[in-house]
């Protein structure tokens, strides 16, 4: 349920060995949210009184076996896949996060519950050693039709923008043959890594972890559950962008230099919070 002020309750999962949590909480607030750290020993049953749920980056249970696939044997997991698939609430998983989504069967989500694809090792070069962890600046390319993905919706088709990676698993990929064809049929794929002009192609120096497609992001077919890849919490602010990127976003961050206030402004990466909120809005009376 919405606080008394109006503002969606969202709950935040930590598992062990999260490490995003505060930051993707800060980033949740300051989009509107009441945000909530939710530890995985908690009630599973407690879950149901929030909106609308995150699960941040991190390396739950030391990435063991596969990484997300373990958390996903939690019951509140369990609870967390009937609110999202029988009532429809939304979830974004950030990193970690999108790993247990594909681990739980809630993305792709042609049949939920399924194992569709996998997050596999990074293969960024074949000249580099699978599983590399990879830390730095991507471009995104928005590619889901405008609205197709309620966690996405307040960005335009084909908005580019810059957000930081970090992983050694991070790679879509799948043995099923047909399934690329269905997600693009779909519109589900809604994230592609692209240089800074927009432009998509499996060079390593854009595809950094050899993602089937480029594929840094995916919805469920209803479009209430994005898994993604980078870390839209850490380009939250304008005081996050590098000045290194020489686009638009380094010249506002270079030109905001000395001023506190205008150093806090949005990021790129908040449109993502901002379009989680509005998708609560719109499914809880104000």
């Amino acid at each position: 349920m919405t606080e008394p002020s109006g503002r969606p309750r969202v709950a935040l999962i930590q598992f062990p060995g999260s490490n995003c949590e505060w930051e993707t909480k800060r980033a949740a607030e300051s989009a509107g949210m009441d945000c909530e750290i939710y530890r995985w020993n908690r009630p599973a049953e407690g879950l149901i009184a929030y909106d609308g749920y995150i699960i941040g980056g991190g390396f739950s249970y030391q990435d063991r076996v596969r990484s997300g696939v373990i958390a996903t044997k939690e019951p509140i997991v369990g609870t967390l896949f009937d609110q999202v698939t029988q009532e429809g609430k939304p979830v974004l998983g950030i990193c970690n996060g999108a790993q247990v989504l594909v681990e739980a069967g809630l993305v792709p989500g042609l049949h939920p519950g399924e194992v569709e694809m996998a997050l596999a090792p990074n293969r960024p070069n074949p000249k580099e050693r699978l599983g590399a962890f990879v830390c730095r600046w991507v471009y995104l390319k928005h590619t889901a039709g405008h609205g197709r993905c309620a966690l996405s919706a307040g960005m335009p088709e084909g908005y580019v923008w810059p957000v930081p990676i970090a992983h050694g698993e991070g790679r879509f990929t799948t043995r099923q043959t047909d399934l690329l064809d269905q997600l693009l049929s779909n519109d589900q794929v809604v994230f592609q890594y692209c240089d800074a002009s927009g432009r998509i192609d499996s060079d390593p120096a854009i595809n950094p972890n050899g993602a089937l497609a480029n594929i840094a992001g995916l919805c469920n077919p209803e479009g209430n559950v994005l898994a993604m890849m980078p870390h839209p919490e850490r380009a939250s602010y304008l005081r996050q962008l590098p000045y290194e990127l020489n686009d638009d976003w380094a010249a506002q961050r270079l030109s905001a230099w000395g001023n506190a206030e205008a150093m806090l402004q949005p990021g790129p990466g908040r449109l993502i919070f901002d379009s989680l909120r509005e998708a609560l809005l719109k499914r809880v009376p104000a």
